[in-house]
């Protein structure tokens, strides 16, 4: 029995072009802009109302992650991210003396 080699392994999953995380923040994104639209025909507003605003919507969210995974790529966005997250400088909490003292004391 043959079986075939898996050549996909350790690979990030891609659809259309998009990469793992964008394709989670789309489809985040537009289970969000369903939730919307019901909640609006719910809330008593009109059919049509609903209907061209969440093609609005969905456009303008699907326009953007598209714009998002070209800018910054597979990793891009998660290192700017992770770069706010950085402290800009570091505090040195020890007192002036032993600073100044070049003997240590253990």
């Amino acid at each position: 029995m043959e079986y075939d080699v898996n050549k996909g392994v350790g690979k990030q999953v891609e659809f259309k072009g998009l990469t793992a995380m964008y394709l989670f923040i789309l489809a985040g994104g537009l289970a969000a802009v369903l939730l919307a639209v019901v909640v609006l025909y719910l809330a008593g507003a009109g059919q049509w109302t609903c209907i061209l605003g969440g093609i609005f919507a969905g456009s303008l969210l699907a326009w953007g992650v598209f714009r998002l995974n070209a800018r910054f790529g597979e990793h891009g966005l998660m290192k700017m991210l992770a770069e706010k997250r950085h402290p800009r400088y570091l505090i040195r909490r020890r007192k002036i003396f032993r600073m100044l003292n070049p003997e240590r004391k253990p």
